[in-house]
């Protein structure tokens, strides 16, 4: 980390924030008002987060949800308890993880799937974009294959070149599709969020309410 970096760290408004509101990462200000603007969560939702690490975001789901709610948040790395987040150290990708997640649930169904993933920054942008993409694509199937019939997706991407085809695919599976940039997102970021409400089902999935 560069000096000028750590410089511009402590200045940045959100990250003053959260160090004095408590909060694990300054991204927390950006779920708080993607949920304010677009009702990500509701009271009692089941919700795996992808890529959790360091809690910021669960911090913020965990509260919109309430304690009728559930929250397992995943990651490769280590992440300090949190009341009312359930976490697992693995890869989403990997089966095992995925048995896990589902024993946790057990008789519920996943409301919401989010997903602040980063790829690591080589400083090519067409390089850390295509990373973007392909991180947001695993979500983006992970959602398919857990989300109940009407469920959210959340995930931050890179824009660039592949976005609009990522969106495609995303419209497939959802009835409502929007690409949105918090104010808490600093002004250099690339970054941008779709929002995507209404999943439209699997095929081995009852069109009765859920």
């Amino acid at each position: 980390m560069s000096k000028n970096w750590l410089r511009q760290r402590r200045r940045d408004h959100y990250y003053k924030m959260a160090k004095e509101q408590g909060y694990r990462s300054r991204a927390a200000y950006k779920l708080m008002q993607i949920d304010r603007k677009f009702h990500i969560f509701r009271k009692g939702d089941v919700v795996v987060e992808l890529g959790a690490a360091p809690g910021g975001w669960s911090q913020v789901a965990v509260k919109a949800i309430g304690p009728e709610g559930m929250l397992i948040g995943v990651d490769l790395q280590k992440i300090e308890p949190l009341e009312g987040a359930t976490f697992i150290k693995g890869d989403f990708t990997k089966p095992y993880v995925v048995e896990k997640i589902k024993e946790l649930i057990g008789d519920r169904k996943v409301s919401v799937v989010i997903s602040d993933m980063s790829p690591n920054i080589s400083g090519a942008y067409s390089t850390d974009h295509a990373r973007s993409i392909y991180l947001a694509e695993l979500a983006l199937r992970f959602a398919v294959e857990n989300l109940k019939k009407g469920g959210v997706f959340l995930v931050k991407i890179f824009e660039g070149d592949m976005l609009g085809d990522y969106v495609k695919e995303a419209k497939k599976h959802f009835a409502m599709v929007k690409l949105h940039s918090p104010k808490a997102s600093r002004s250099s970021s690339s970054e941008i969020y779709l929002i995507a409400k209404g999943f439209k089902g699997r095929g081995d999935e009852s069109d009765a309410p859920q």
